[in-house]
């Protein structure tokens, strides 16, 4: 941290051990930057971790309570699911014949550079505390979401309503991981389906035409 001016903490571990990465990690980095006087510790976040009980939630805004109760002038941005986060969790599904899923799920996902771009604006010696959080141009739920990804990519898989009874997925499902009034992202999920796959999707998703045998 010596001659650092600005700290960008982007180091998470949501398939890992959370505790130690998340928490841990984050206080003994917040120890080091107060130890050489850093400026701006700029620290990007999740919308909903504190209405959603869900293990690494709870660690993310532990995280950003340690970030707040430092000495350490800082910076945090909370943004909705990326786009490619989502797209993972179609990819793995798709390899299996049908496409067992929480349809009624609220997603809305962001461009990776839509938030890159916001979070290299305030990487600067000049902290700007707690930021508005950032979110996709589009509110969709994951059956929605998920017909758009097997029309564009060409899959014919069923999507098959799987409903979870958790307080984890019930949070989700009344979009306490979205938030319509900052709605700023500039790419939207077809857009980024036409980039990754030559195609948006738009032509079968929601029309009754096309490969829709599903169950949802």
């Amino acid at each position: 941290m010596q001659a650092i001016d600005t700290v960008v903490h982007a180091a998470t571990a949501p398939m890992g051990d959370t505790e130690a990465v998340d928490v841990a990690g984050t206080e003994r980095l917040l120890a080091a930057a107060a130890d050489a006087g850093v400026a701006n510790f700029v620290y990007p976040s999740i919308v909903g971790i504190d209405d959603i009980p869900y293990s690494y939630y709870e660690h993310k805004l532990a995280a950003e309570r340690a970030v707040e109760d430092s000495d350490v002038p800082h910076t945090i941005l909370r943004a909705t699911q990326f786009h490619e986060f989502v797209a993972d969790i179609f990819e793995t599904v798709g390899r299996l014949p049908v496409w067992p899923l929480p349809t009624e799920v609220l997603i809305q996902p962001v461009a990776v550079g839509d938030v890159a771009d916001v979070l290299v604006d305030h990487a600067v010696a000049e902290p700007s505390g707690r930021m508005a959080p950032m979110a996709g141009p589009e509110v969709h739920t994951v059956g929605d979401l998920a017909r758009r990804y097997r029309a564009a990519t060409g899959l014919r898989r069923p999507v098959v309503r799987l409903p979870i009874p958790t307080a984890t997925f019930r949070a989700f499902r009344d979009g306490n991981a979205t938030c319509p009034d900052r709605a700023v992202g500039t790419v939207t999920w077809e857009e980024w389906l036409r980039n990754e796959h030559g195609s948006s999707g738009d032509a079968t998703a929601g029309t009754g035409m096309g490969p829709r045998a599903d169950t949802t």
